[in-house]
C-alpha cells in the first residue's frame, strides 16, 4: 500500500458553526495548528500566504470549460507553486470531439507549465457519468483523477443495482485516482454527518469503495507519485463576493444551523481511511 499524504479542502473550514472545535487564533482560523492536527497541505481555488507561513503545501482547483479557461487558470496557480491541481473539466453536454479537444488543451497547458493535475469525477462535468468517463479514459489513458465518489455514488444512485458489479466496473478509474476527497453520501444525500452515516449502509459501501480505490491506485503508480486524500465536508451556505451562495451539502437543523462539526468529522474521515491504508499494508 502506497503512503498517502493529508491534505484539507478550504471548503472544509467554510462557514463552521461558532460552536466547533477547529483551531483559532484570534478568531480566525489558526493554519499553524491545522498543520499540528496532521494536513499537510490545503486545497483551494486561490492560494493564501497564511498556507505558506504554516508550513502547509498548497493544491490548487479550477473550473475549466474551455481552453481560454485552462491557460488562464493554470498560469494563476502556476506562481504558487500547487503539488497538484484538481479540475472540474467541462460541463458534460460535450460531444465526443468537444470532451477529447478539451481534454487534449488541457494536457498540453498544464505539461507546458509542468504542473501535475487530475480530472474530478463530479456532477455536471465531462466525468459526471461513470460509463463516459471509463470511455473517454480507454480513448486518453494518461488522465488521472481526484476520485469524490459522493458524485457517483450519489448522482447515480450507486446502491439501485449490483453494488460490486458498479464498483468493478470502476476499476480502471480507481486505479489512476491520485488525488481522493472524503466526503460520505447516501443515494439521495450528498453530505452526511459521520454520527449519521456510520449507522448507514452507506458507510460499508464507502470504506468498501477507498479500499478498493486505495489498493488499484497502489499498483498503478510509480515511486514518483503521491497519493493524496482530502476532506471536502461544504457548508450548507457560504458568503463571499458579497452574495450567499447556497451549496447545500451541510445538513441544517428548522433554524438553518448546521448539525454536526465538519471539522472533527473531518479528522475521523481521515483517520478511517488511514486505518483502511494501515490494514492492507499488514494483510499484505
Amino acid at each position: 500500500m502506497t503512503e498517502i499524504v493529508t491534505h484539507l479542502n478550504a471548503g472544509n473550514l467554510w462557514s463552521l458553526p461558532p460552536w466547533s472545535a477547529v483551531p483559532r487564533a484570534e478568531g480566525d482560523v489558526d493554519y499553524r495548528q491545522i498543520k499540528g492536527a496532521g494536513f499537510t497541505g490545503i486545497q483551494h481555488h486561490w492560494y493564501e500566504a497564511a498556507y505558506g507561513e504554516a508550513g502547509l503545501d498548497y493544491s490548487g482547483m479550477l473550473k475549466i470549460t474551455s481552453l481560454a479557461e485552462a491557460k488562464a487558470g493554470f498560469e494563476r496557480l502556476a506562481p504558487a507553486a500547487p503539488v497538484h491541481t484538481t479540475v472540474h473539466l467541462g460541463t458534460g453536454y460535450e460531444s465526443d470531439a468537444e470532451a477529447l479537444a478539451l481534454i487534449d488543451g488541457v494536457t498540453e497547458v498544464a505539461g507546458e507549465l509542468g504542473l501535475a493535475w487530475s480530472v474530478e469525477t463530479h456532477r455536471a462535468t465531462l466525468t459526471q457519468d461513470p460509463y463516459r468517463t471509463l470511455d473517454l479514459f480507454e480513448r486518453r489513458p494518461h488522465l488521472t483523477f481526484t476520485a469524490d465518489l459522493s458524485h457517483w455514488y450519489t448522482g447515480g444512485e450507486m446502491p439501485y443495482g449490483d453494488f460490486s458489479d458498479k464498483l468493478e466496473r470502476w476499476a480502471p478509474v480507481l486505479a489512476r485516482t491520485r488525488y481522493m476527497h472524503l466526503r460520505v453520501g447516501d443515494s439521495c444525500t450528498m453530505q452526511l454527518p459521520l454520527s449519521q452515516a456510520k449507522h448507514h449502509p452507506c458507510w460499508d459501501h464507502y470504506t468498501s469503495m477507498w479500499q478498493t480505490c486505495l489498493a488499484e491506485a497502489s499498483k498503478d503508480m510509480d515511486s514518483t507519485e503521491t497519493l493524496y486524500i482530502a476532506p471536502e465536508l461544504l457548508p450548507a451556505k457560504v458568503e463571499f463576493g458579497g452574495a450567499a451562495h447556497h451549496l447545500n451539502y451541510a445538513k441544517v437543523d428548522n433554524d438553518g444551523e448546521e448539525t454536526s462539526d465538519r471539522w472533527t468529522d473531518a479528522l475521523e474521515l481521515v483517520e478511517h481511511v488511514r486505518n483502511i491504508a494501515r490494514e492492507a499494508t499488514r494483510a499484505s
